[in-house]
């Protein structure tokens, strides 16, 4: 099996001198194409850190991060804003829709910031595959969180990225929302073959996952297989 994601020795360190902070200490690991991963730990732990370095919009002090066999970190800014857009879905946990769009806007915005035409069928899949068909000429505010965050992940799923990255996908949803959305992320990572990065600290979420890495203070405490 093919890496998607090799992360090696990052390191990444605020500030300098005595007042710096180590955010994230020589980590390493391996994601491969297809799998399903969920990052888990406490508050302050380094996974948020991890995740933007990751995602490249943040630089790492010292590692690498290689997608898909690209070394992110020796892309120049605007090389970064283009391979995170082909290459990388983000969904965050306030879903940043822009609200004067309509959700198949939102889903679409990808494709068009990168001057590609639309797709109509992978958009109606889409629709299809995150339950609103129905409900696709609807604004943000006429929708629910739940329905916000399906168009999220519609949104990161349009460009067929390497990976999917979703930090905290249900932090802001009731349970049965952040099920619907939780089972959505599952249906992607099979129908698409996505492969699936989940930053979490619910353990709900986690025993889902493939598997699961634990951080603390800036280091991995555990890479397990997730017993289903």
């Amino acid at each position: 099996m093919m890496s998607i994601l090799q992360v090696k020795d990052l390191t990444k360190i605020y500030g300098e001198g005595p007042t710096s902070v180590v955010a994230l200490n020589g980590v390493s690991f391996r994601v491969d194409k297809g799998e399903f991963l969920a990052i888990v730990g406490a508050s302050g732990s380094g996974k948020s850190t991890l995740m933007h370095l990751i995602g490249g919009v943040d630089r790492a002090t010292a590692g690498s991060v290689t997608i898909d066999g690209h070394d992110i970190f020796k892309l120049n800014e605007s090389e970064m804003a283009i391979f995170r857009r082909r290459n990388i879905g983000i969904i965050y946990q306030f879903y940043n829709l822009i609200p004067t769009l309509t959700a198949e806007e939102n889903i679409m915005l990808p494709r068009l910031i990168d001057n590609r035409k639309p797709d109509a069928d992978k958009l109606r899949s889409i629709l299809e595959t995150i339950g609103l068909s129905d409900r696709a000429k609807h604004l943000p505010s006429e929708l629910s969180g739940g329905q916000q965050q399906r168009v999220s992940i519609g949104r990161a799923l349009i460009n067929d990225p390497a990976i999917i990255l979703a930090d905290e996908p249900t932090g802001n949803l009731d349970s049965r929302s952040s099920r619907e959305v939780i089972d959505l992320l599952k249906l992607s990572n099979k129908k698409y073959h996505q492969t699936l990065i989940v930053i979490t600290h619910d353990e709900n979420i986690a025993i889902q996952a493939d598997r699961i890495l634990i951080i603390s203070d800036g280091n991995i405490l555990r890479d397990e297989e997730a017993s289903q």
